[in-house]
């Protein structure tokens, strides 16, 4: 795997046959595609679901805040408190303006019993006594955060 393709893609030109000549079509593609989306899309006027979706997007703001993984390598390169900064206020802005419950608020499976989050573990949260899904991966938590049976 390459795990750099841009890498000096002046000097060798199969670098740039190799990824850009079938990649740049595809963004472009995507593009278009996001665009024509864009422009066919209708406002939202219900203010019951204008709510639902600031609420489920300050939810995915607030896991990705906490449990991103480049968590670790950011806190490796910049420390702690800027890692934690750029996530919050640059990555996953809005985190703190959206709303107000915090991670333990959306996800207490992942509270130890003293009500602060554990740390252990990576997000597939091996370490949890109380896993939203078995051993298979199948999800068993609820989604109580959504109107929808599953």
């Amino acid at each position: 795997m390459d795990l750099n393709p841009v890498h000096d893609i002046i000097n060798q030109y199969e670098y740039k046959e190799k990824y850009f000549k079938s990649l740049i079509p595809l963004g472009l593609k995507y593009a278009e595609v996001w665009l024509e989306l864009i422009c066919k899309a209708v406002k939202e006027t219900d203010e019951s679901q204008i709510f639902h979706n600031l609420e489920a997007q300050h939810r995915y703001l607030t896991w990705r805040a906490e449990k991103d993984p480049g968590r670790g390598v950011l806190k490796k390169l910049i420390g702690d408190t800027l890692a934690k900064d750029m996530l919050r206020s640059f990555l996953f802005n809005g985190v703190d303006e959206l709303g107000s419950k915090t991670f333990n608020d959306y996800f207490p499976q992942y509270c130890c019993q003293e009500g602060n989050l554990n740390k252990k573990g990576n997000i597939i949260g091996k370490s949890f006594e109380n896993r939203p899904w078995n051993a298979r991966g199948e999800f068993i938590g609820s989604f109580s955060w959504i109107d929808v049976d599953v």
